[in-house]
């Protein structure tokens, strides 16, 4: 279908209805967060295994959003590649490759309790105008995840005291630890990544040529950069202040951290 073409059905916020529908797949990780979120509130069954559906579930329905808002934006800008490439079905086996997109963001989660960005949509730059523009798109994707960590926050905030389980709400402190991080990574200024990708279009021609040698070494360079100690220090000290500030509990996520290794005893 050609979703360029004016009149061919009607626009909802610029984007058209059949290359919108969310995918089976979208719809069947809502169901199982919203499932195991019960399971986990009422304590039913194995509470460590629930959160750990909980938690992974939601983190992968956030991933599927972030990159729909890349794509949302990419779309109202210029690019109508996002629609045919299915990128606005928010199913995430269209993002960029299955295993950056969501084995190896899942892989860091479990085992090193961040929120490690996925692979990002491809967007058609020469198919949007102004540098601007092409801000918005990369700037996207990070906003979701601190308009997620914020909302995470206050439902944590204003909900502890009403009812539900230590495991959920440990849970739920997980997940919006989990978007904070993820937030402060897609910020960073590395090339490949939605931070430099924000800064990339105001260089000057030398030195964007320089950043798109680097970018598709965004995730290798990344980890060489939280690796080093000192780098590495930095960030989680400064995660760490911001989970202070927003008030999360220290000791309910990683609660909810040590509930998820539900292969630990």
């Amino acid at each position: 279908m050609a979703y360029d073409r004016p009149g061919d059905e009607a626009l909802v916020l610029g984007v058209p209805r059949a290359a919108r529908r969310p995918s089976p797949i979208f719809l069947a990780l809502v169901a199982i967060f919203v499932a195991c979120a019960v399971l986990a509130w009422h304590q039913v069954g194995n509470v460590r295994l629930a959160v750990f559906g909980f938690v992974v579930s939601g983190w992968l329905v956030s991933l599927c959003l972030h990159e729909y808002a890349h794509a949302v934006v990419a779309f109202r800008a210029g690019d109508r590649s996002v629609a045919h490439r299915g990128y606005l079905t928010l199913n995430p086996f269209k993002y960029t490759h299955p295993l950056l997109s969501v084995v190896l963001p899942v892989a860091v989660v479990l085992l090193g309790g961040i929120g490690l960005p996925g692979g990002a949509v491809w967007v058609d730059r020469h198919a949007i105008p102004g540098r601007l523009r092409h801000t918005l798109v990369s700037l996207a994707g990070p906003a979701t995840n601190v308009l997620f960590t914020l909302v995470l926050v206050v439902v944590l905030r204003i909900g502890t005291g009403t009812g539900g389980s230590i495991e959920f709400w440990a849970g739920w402190a997980l997940l919006a630890f989990l978007q904070l991080t993820a937030s402060v990574l897609n910020l960073l200024p590395v090339p490949g990544l939605d931070g430099g990708n924000m800064l990339q279009p105001w260089l000057n021609p030398q030195w964007r040529r320089m950043y798109d040698l680097f970018a598709p070494f965004g995730f290798i360079l990344l980890f060489a950069l939280l690796w080093n100690p000192r780098i590495g220090g930095w960030f989680f000290d400064a995660v760490f202040a911001l989970a202070d500030l927003l008030g999360l509990p220290p000791w309910l996520y990683a609660t909810g951290l040590d509930l998820i290794r539900f292969w630990q005893s």
